[in-house]
């Protein structure tokens, strides 16, 4: 990671327990996947456009949701970023890949 992807990740850590009481550890681990998905997908993503995203999620859940919420909406403004799910808290779960649900 670069020093501006630390500073990025650090910042969103941070803002993550203080502005919506996360705990430590799922708001590191927040930070690493929103960095991830910085890296890979919205290179000019801010701290603040996340923190703010966040913050503009539907509240009817807890922090988790929220952030997930959160970075689906951001990862449909980009076309070529099909799947949100590597940088959800959430990620995949087993029901994601069965072809009979829905069916």
């Amino acid at each position: 990671m670069s020093e501006d992807d630390d500073a990025f990740r650090s910042t969103v850590a941070e803002g993550f327990e203080s502005r919506f009481d996360a705990d430590g550890e799922t708001a590191e681990a927040a930070a690493t996947k929103a960095a991830a998905f910085r890296s890979e997908v919205a290179e000019d993503l801010t701290a603040e456009a996340l923190l703010d995203a966040v913050a503009d999620a539907d509240d009817y859940a807890d922090f988790a949701h929220r952030y997930d919420l959160a970075i689906g909406t951001l990862a449909a403004d980009h076309e070529d970023c099909t799947d949100s799910r590597a940088y959800r808290l959430a990620g995949f779960d087993d029901l994601a890949a069965d072809p009979e649900i829905g069916a």
